[in-house]
């Protein structure tokens, strides 16, 4: 992104194609297009849980340049979502698509949906796995049983795709759960039910995101539906190596910037805090409104000195109408805050609005979020994460050093709203924090470190899969 010198060089090539992310702030079609790092080796640690399921957690190290999941080469694999679409599920799937498939994997994908129109954003993800060499079949027919019966390697995407067993293997099912790495996204209750989950008892493994999320299926699924546990496996995720070109590119990061608050109306000295999620209530759009709001009450009571304050809601779908999305807007309107606070329509294009905000609020409510990737990506961005104290951002976000937690519910109204205050009258605490943050992305949730642990689970269920498979 910076200006062409005479003659052309590969490091002016790269500025430009970031630049090109410009043209793409508001396209809702974009897809990621996720490339693998490798350059260290991995290590794996075991952490007894409450009973006598392990849970197994994978750590990186340094070590080799080599391609970590270069055992892949020539497996046959079979990815089942339950969805496609632009959620997290469906996404990092996609993702480990792509990670098969450099490394030399023959991958198969089914989405156990029927889409009953046209949906141009499924036909846009379909066409963009098939140009990366990923086959997509139809999650019916006698195609799709004779690939989950030949393939190495079956990995089912969600609790819900458990559907998919029964529904379409039917007595082929004891055949192919030795095989299978159920990969698990989900903190909500309503997920725990006997019809999507009665075979993970007798899958090969379980891959989940976090350790709370781990513990919580653990005990979840032995006290409410009676059912163990199989050997389950806790996976921190990690950001692109594109995601990171941009966050380490000052010139980048700075004509972006300019670009999306001009868009907004958002003067560059202005400081704008950020909620970057699908709205729904679960992510807290509506409590973290009502705590921005009344922080700009307290500024205004306490005659506080701090620039000008904007928050913007990204991730809301203007088409939708829904009762939260009338809502959101009728508070913003009631409160007279019009003009702070923006909403920006979902996107997979998340590196300009990094680029151009202070501040990421996470502010998922209950049980909190398995993970929560955009966490890592604001720090990558060298933002402070202000996160509620629940689920994987408690494993991310460490209170006081990259971030700051508050509670869940309406309680964290008003402890948000005074961490926004601390945040927008000290600079140079935005600035620690975020440099805090930056560390501990490069230090833990890089590509390369996800791979290597993602590796070391493959490895392992393989070679159970082989053991236990019928002969």
């Amino acid at each position: 992104m910076a200006r062409q010198s005479m003659g052309w060089n590969p490091f002016n090539q790269k500025r430009w194609v970031l630049m090109f992310l410009v043209l793409l702030v508001f396209s809702i079609s974009t897809v990621i297009v996720f490339r693998p790092a490798f350059n260290c080796g991995w290590q794996k640690q075991y952490y007894q849980g409450t009973d006598d399921t392990p849970i197994h957690l994978t750590s990186p190290t340094a070590g080799s340049n080599q391609n970590p999941l270069q055992f892949m080469n020539s497996k046959f694999v079979l990815l089942v979502s339950h969805e496609l679409s632009l959620s997290g599920g469906p996404l990092l799937l996609m993702e480990l698509a792509f990670l098969l498939r450099s490394a030399g994997a023959k991958v198969v994908w089914i989405t156990n949906r029927i889409q009953t129109e046209e949906d141009d954003v499924v036909h846009s993800l379909e066409h963009k796995m098939l140009d990366r060499g990923v086959q997509v079949l139809p999650a019916n027919g006698r195609e799709a049983v004779e690939t989950a019966i030949k393939a190495d390697l079956v990995v089912l995407n969600t609790a819900v795709a458990g559907k998919w067993l029964d529904a379409e293997l039917k007595e082929h099912v004891p055949l192919v759960l030795p095989k299978v790495l159920w990969w698990i996204h989900e903190m909500r209750g309503h997920y725990f039910k006997l019809e999507y989950v009665k075979h993970l008892p007798f899958v090969a493994g379980a891959m989940i995101d976090s350790h709370t999320t781990a513990e919580y299926w653990k005990n979840r699924t032995r006290e409410r539906l009676g059912i163990k546990m199989p050997h389950t496996y806790v996976v921190h995720l990690g950001n692109s190596k594109e995601l990171m070109d941009v966050a380490e590119d000052s010139v980048a990061k700075r004509v972006l910037r300019e670009h999306v608050r001009e868009t907004l109306g958002v003067q560059n000295e202005d400081i704008l805090i950020a909620i970057i999620n699908s709205v729904s209530r679960g992510k807290g759009q509506d409590l973290f409104l009502r705590s921005f709001h009344e922080c700009l009450q307290m500024i205004q009571e306490k005659k506080l000195h701090v620039p000008m304050m904007h928050a913007a809601v990204i991730g809301s779908d203007m088409n939708a109408h829904t009762k939260l999305e009338m809502d959101l807007r009728k508070f913003v309107i009631e409160k007279g805050i019009q003009g702070r606070v923006h909403f920006v329509n979902k996107t997979l294009t998340v590196a300009p609005y990094l680029s151009a905000i202070d501040v990421l609020v996470q502010n998922t409510q209950g049980r909190g979020e398995c993970f929560g990737r955009i966490t890592i990506e604001a720090m990558a961005f060298q933002l402070p994460v202000l996160g509620t104290a629940a689920g994987g951002t408690t494993e991310i976000v460490v209170d006081g050093s990259t971030g700051l937690l508050h509670g869940v519910g309406k309680e964290g109204v008003t402890p948000l709203a005074n961490n926004i205050i601390k945040l927008a009258t000290n600079p140079e605490k935005r600035l620690t924090l975020g440099k805090n943050g930056y560390e501990r992305v490069k230090s833990r949730f890089m590509e390369r470190h996800m791979t290597e642990r993602i590796a070391s689970v493959l490895k392992e269920v393989l070679q159970k899969a082989k053991k236990d498979q019928p002969s």
